[in-house]
């Protein structure tokens, strides 16, 4: 065991644990609206972190890095979603902020369940992201435990590492909810800015002797061209599947960020935080440096999405690689935590509370029970048999969380789409995406979620045409709320 680094890595989890402990000060999680949307009170700067960092995950200090080492230039896949995303968040997410301030939303499929007066397609929604969601979570977990893990020299198992983590992040969500979110991602959002840069930086000069990425991108153009087009180093990213790709995860509209939109305190203050997301999205930069650097400086190395952990440990400063440890477990964390309380949430007010009428209390409660049976009874035990590739998990899930998207545009392009609409396109879609990735995958190399929305789609619109629209005064309603000035 190396163990300063190992002691700073674990030392951030004490630190996580105060700070989300510390986030409960004088507000009662009682109320529903406190525990899901942290009483819609948080500010730009905290939204600007909290969005951030919940979208820089494990995958930017280990999935990128180790993408860069097997593949290349297929890594900024992530780039182009995420910038996308950033211009969705300026554009529908004061949408968002209205209609829950306005009819008590606190989840995405509370918002479906309303518009479309279905609790059952509500329940759908929920639970088809859910996939999404538990990978997503699933993944974060894989990666803080590895951290550990690689950090201990072996001698904390994966397993335990895992228990670990969840156990810590259990504490704090079950008694803070998403004002623990808010206050961790604020903090860990700060620091992995600054450790990604710091350790992008240093390897740089380290390898090259220059402060600039552009010496390495030469040397590879001189040396390894083939990691800078597709389909990459590995020939395993065709075009087709790099594209759609982005396209599934572009409009995959994960719950988490819902709820992190709806926890504003104005539709201002998140347009605010939105317009300056792009400038959080270039942390994945200086680690796909990190990975390109590795190329060289672990040529043998047996697990791509390890790499940067490995060159700390090997190569860089015990403090260096100790913050680095913390930064990579940081990064995990603060999108793991919104992907479990989401999921929970939603669970409780989308799928139970319609069918039992529990009061807004009593749901508050059961969504804090369901967090630790997702955590003990689905996260733990999937992410302990350690998945071999985080990247593929996640892009699994958004494959599924995308067959969501015809309620979304019901809800915010067209008005005439119906209930049995959305039903019947979300249902096709799924199937497809479920065939397309357990039997025939991604067959003509195009993602397994791309060829369940060219079904999902033309379904959607088709039934939608042939069947009653939502009543008028549903639909008045919500653009009432969503657009107050074009309303008056």
């Amino acid at each position: 065991m190396t163990e300063t680094p190992f002691l700073i890595t674990v030392g951030y989890l004490a630190v996580a644990l105060a700070i989300g402990l510390y986030a409960r000060h004088g507000h009662s999680m009682a109320r529903l609206e406190q525990w899901a949307v942290a009483g819609r009170s948080m500010g730009s700067v905290t939204l600007y972190l909290l969005i951030g960092a919940g979208s820089i995950s494990a995958y930017t200090f280990m999935g990128a890095p180790g993408w860069a080492y097997s593949k290349g230039v297929p890594v900024f896949y992530v780039v182009v979603y995420l910038s996308y995303l950033a211009l969705v968040a300026w554009y529908v997410g004061p949408k968002v902020w209205r209609l829950g301030n306005a009819f008590g939303h606190v989840t995405q499929a509370s918002a479906i369940r309303d518009r479309y007066q279905s609790a059952g397609l509500g329940a759908l929604a929920a639970l088809v992201m859910s996939i999404g969601t538990l990978s997503y979570a699933v993944l974060q977990t894989i990666g803080a435990a590895y951290i550990l893990n690689v950090f201990s020299g072996g001698a904390l198992p994966v397993s335990a590492a895992v228990w670990l983590v969840l156990g810590v992040m259990a504490i704090y969500l079950v008694v803070s909810g998403q004002r623990a979110i808010g206050l961790t991602n604020a903090f860990q959002g700060g620091l992995m800015l600054i450790v990604a840069w710091w350790v992008g930086l240093w390897a740089t000069h380290q390898f090259t002797g220059s402060w600039q990425f552009g010496a390495v991108f030469e040397r590879f153009q001189r040396e390894r061209p083939e990691y800078l087009t597709l389909p990459g180093a590995d020939g395993s990213m065709s075009f087709s599947f790099w594209t759609t790709a982005i396209v599934v995860s572009m409009i995959s509209f994960m719950p988490p960020v819902w709820v992190q939109w709806m926890s504003a305190k104005s539709a201002g203050a998140l347009r605010r935080s939105a317009t300056w997301l792009p400038s959080y999205y270039v942390i994945i930069l200086p680690m796909v440096v990190v990975g390109f650097i590795g190329v060289w400086a672990l040529p043998e190395l047996s697990r791509a999405d390890t790499v940067a952990l490995e060159l700390a440990l090997t190569s860089m400063p015990v403090w260096l690689a100790g913050l680095l440890g913390a930064g990579t477990l940081a990064a995990a964390m603060s999108s793991c935590e919104p992907f479990l309380h989401s999921t929970a949430l939603t669970w409780a007010n989308d799928v139970v509370k319609p069918m039992t009428g529990l009061s807004d209390g009593a749901t508050a409660r059961l969504a804090r029970g369901l967090l630790i049976v997702i955590m003990a009874g689905i996260v733990a035990p999937v992410a302990i048999t350690e998945p071999s590739n985080l990247v593929m998990i996640l892009l699994v899930g958004l494959g599924f969380a995308a067959q969501v998207v015809p309620a979304f545009i019901g809800m915010f392009l067209w008005p005439r789409a119906s209930t049995v609409g959305v039903l019947a396109g979300l249902l096709s879609g799924f199937v497809v995406t479920l065939l397309f990735t357990v039997i025939w995958r991604n067959p003509l190399d195009i993602h397994a979620g791309f060829w369940g929305l060219l079904l999902n789609l033309p379904v959607f619109v088709w039934v939608s045409l042939r069947t009653p629209p939502v009543a008028e005064e549903v639909i008045d309603r919500f653009e009432r709320a969503m657009n107050p000035r074009h309303s008056r």
